[in-house]
This record gives structure tokens, sequence and C-alpha cells, in this order.
């Protein structure tokens, strides 16, 4: 039996997606009409967004999936401010002309898993700088301010764990949960938006979103968070050697997002399917009864499906094949992801932990070294042994590249230019 009356909140439910909400009920029967216009913001501090802001574009797109609207809200005013949740310090300060381009840079990655249009539950995309820049100082302190209670501000998550840690928090970002709950209110009053969602270390801030509709007369607001993402062995999700796991192509590579979830945990394969794929639940409750090497067959899957969801499927094939043809044929696949360098530079002989570092497979030259005493590095599947080696044009393979390698699943081509 269903636990709720939406096909929204069971979905969500059922895949994983639920960690708190402020009302349940009131949700569900707002849900299970159709009228539940939600949104979720998104701050411009990169030119991609990562895995974990994935999480929610997919709770956006099982709420259109539902019948109802998402939102997405760019934060082109509260990125000015900066997010202190789970910082210690500042935010570095955007300039306006940085913002813009990071928008505009997003902008093109919530059509991939949301319809965006002007029907009743197609997707909008909206702006708080909109309203926030346009804010009179005085005004916002008598008609807004006034609703804010310093007392309570002070125990929200993140303003607390900053001072247990006796780090200093500035003025501009403990302005910060007034400008995100104001974004509810007046999205409340624009488009008609109910619900807000967003990662659990969000709840605070949306908590107080809720409660200042309320004292300001909108009606019903509701929060929903999604749990902290953590992989089976309890690292937050999302970093690899090369850093954040980013959503745009550009920035990280199809085949790299591809090879990310086939490396996936064994324990985590089930609960990444019902996050990050659409598969109907019968598949993957087959898919995570696989046993032994079987699971690796369920890996494939997800990371297709997933890179499909993101990139295309097409693109998700190519990496797949790629994976397929590097790995159980041992060729040398032209799909791998490539870095050129000047011509020169290898003629002058290009230090091997330096075309590492360059490949992105490594960090810096003590993580290379690091790698060569534990075996880790490999030239055209040679290891490397000697950290004083030098690439040059002899290493080139007949198809003119150079392979690095860094284990067994995480490969560079070099090519001169």
């Amino acid at each position: 039996m269903s636990a709720f009356k939406s096909d929204f909140l069971n979905i969500l439910q059922e895949r994983g997606f639920v960690h708190q909400c402020s009302d349940f009920e009131g949700l569900d029967t707002l849900a299970a009409k159709g009228e539940a216009t939600a949104y979720v913001g998104y701050d411009c501090t990169a030119p991609s967004l990562h895995i974990g802001n994935f999480l929610t574009m997919m709770m956006l797109h099982w709420l259109q999936q539902s019948g109802n609207k998402p939102i997405t809200l760019m934060g082109g005013g509260t990125t000015m401010v900066g997010d202190p949740s789970g910082k210690d310090e500042t935010r570095a300060m955007r300039t306006i002309a940085e913002i813009e381009a990071n928008k505009a840079s997003i902008r093109g990655v919530f059509a991939k898993v949301l319809r965006y249009g002007d029907g009743a539950s197609d997707a909008v995309m909206l702006d708080n700088a909109e309203w926030l820049t346009k804010l009179n100082w005085i005004e916002m302190l008598r008609d807004v301010g006034k609703h804010f209670s310093v007392n309570r501000m002070l125990t929200m998550d993140s303003v607390r764990l900053r001072l247990e840690r006796e780090q200093e928090m500035s003025f501009i970002e403990f302005n910060y949960m007034v400008c995100q709950a104001y974004d509810f209110v007046q999205l409340s009053q624009r488009a008609g938006c109910r619900l807000q969602m967003g990662g659990s270390d969000q709840w605070g801030n949306i908590i107080m979103g809720v409660d200042l509709g309320r004292r300001m007369g909108s009606p019903q607001l509701f929060a929903l968070t999604t749990p902290l993402l953590t992989t089976a062995s309890g690292a937050k999700m999302g970093k690899t050697a090369q850093g954040a796991v980013w959503l745009n192509a550009d920035q990280f590579s199809p085949y790299d997002f591809w090879q990310y979830w086939r490396n996936t945990e064994d324990a985590d394969v089930g609960k990444f399917l019902k996050l990050f794929t659409t598969l109907p639940m019968s598949e993957i409750r087959k898919l995570e009864a696989l046993q032994g090497s079987e699971i690796n067959e369920a890996k494939k899957l997800l990371a297709t499906e997933a890179t499909a969801l993101l990139h295309g499927r097409d693109a998700a094939n190519e990496a797949a094949e790629t994976a397929r043809r590097t790995f159980e044929e041992g060729a040398l696949a032209q799909t791998l992801p490539t870095i050129e360098i000047p011509r020169g530079e290898l003629e002058a002989g290009l230090g091997v932990l330096n075309a590492f570092v360059k490949a992105g497979l490594v960090a810096s030259n003590g993580e290379a070294r690091r790698q060569i005493k534990g075996g880790g590095l490999r030239v055209n599947d040679e290891s490397v042994t000697d950290e004083k080696m030098t690439l040059t044009p002899a290493h080139l393979t007949p198809e003119g590249v150079i392979k690095l390698s860094l284990g067994k699943k995480k490969h560079v081509l070099v090519k001169p230019a």
C-alpha cells in the first residue's frame, strides 16, 4: 500500500530522496491535486553545477513527471552574498561579470532533465537578482527584517557551527538566510510557489522561509530536503582525484562521468540507480539483487543511464564503448579523454610527473611520486618506475599519442599540437 496519495511523494520516498519534510500531509494533498509548484535555488559560484546539484535536479524531474510545476532559481543575487553553510571562512566575492558568466554556463544543464515551456507543469527559470538587487535597505529592515529573531538565527547550523569552531562570520554572510527566506516569499507571490527543496544542510534556511511566509501572509509554504549524499564507506560523494564531479561536459567529460559511476562501490549501486536514473523500480530491484561479478553489469548500466540522462544517449553509448574497447579488448580507443601539448615541449622532453599533473590524473608532483612508488602510474601500459623519466616523441604510439594511465580505469591521451 502506498504511503501517500500523491505520486510525487510516493516516488521520492521509494527512491530514497526524502530526509525531512515540514508537513507531509499538507504537501501530499497539494501534490496529489497537481498544485505543488516547487523550487530549488542554485548559486552561480562556478561555471558548472556539481553532482550534489544533480540530486536536487532529479527531485524537480520527478515533481514534473508527477504533474506538478518545477522552478529552477538562479542565484544571481544570493551569489553576491555567499552561503556560509558548511564553510569555515567567507566565500570569495564574485564580480557581477563573473556571476553572469557562470549563470550563462550553468543554464543549459537543466534542460537535460526538465521540460521548459508555458504549460501548466512546464518548468520555468527565474533569477533572484530580479528582486534582491532592487531592495531598499530601510524598507527591507522594516518590512522583512522585523520578522527575524537573531536568537533563532544564531541556532541555525550554518551560523552555530561556524561560531562553535571560533571562526569569524561576516555580517554579509549572516544575511544569507534572510535573502533565501525572502526568495521563498517572493516566489510564492510571483509564481504561486509553495514548496522549496534542497539538501539536508539547507533545512534551517528553508524553514526560515516557511516561517517568513506565515508572518508575511503567504499561503502555507512547505519544506522538503534530501539526505546528505555519502558513499557506503562514509565518504562525501562527488570528489575524485581530479577534483569535483562537474555536470558540464567541458569541465568533466562524458567519459569521465561514465567512469565515475562505473567505479561505484558495490553497496551503493542500488541507491544510485534509484537516485540518478529513471529506470523503473522493478528493474532496479532485480539489479540490486545481483551478486559477485554480476554486480559489474549493474554498474555499467548505472553509468550508461546516468550519463545518458545528463549528456545524451549517444555520448553515454560512446563512453561505454570506449571503456569496453579499452578494458576488455585492450585497444587504444581514440575517444579517451585527450590533452594537447606543444610539440616543442615534447621534443625538449616532458617530465613524467608534470605530464600526469597536466593530464589531471594527479593533483601534484608529490602525489605522482607516491603513485609511482605504489606502482600506480603507467605510460603506454608500461609501469613508471623512475620519477625522472621524460616523455619524448619516441613514446608516441602508431596512433600519434601517448597513453597515460592511473590504475586500471583512468586514462588520458597526450597528443602533440
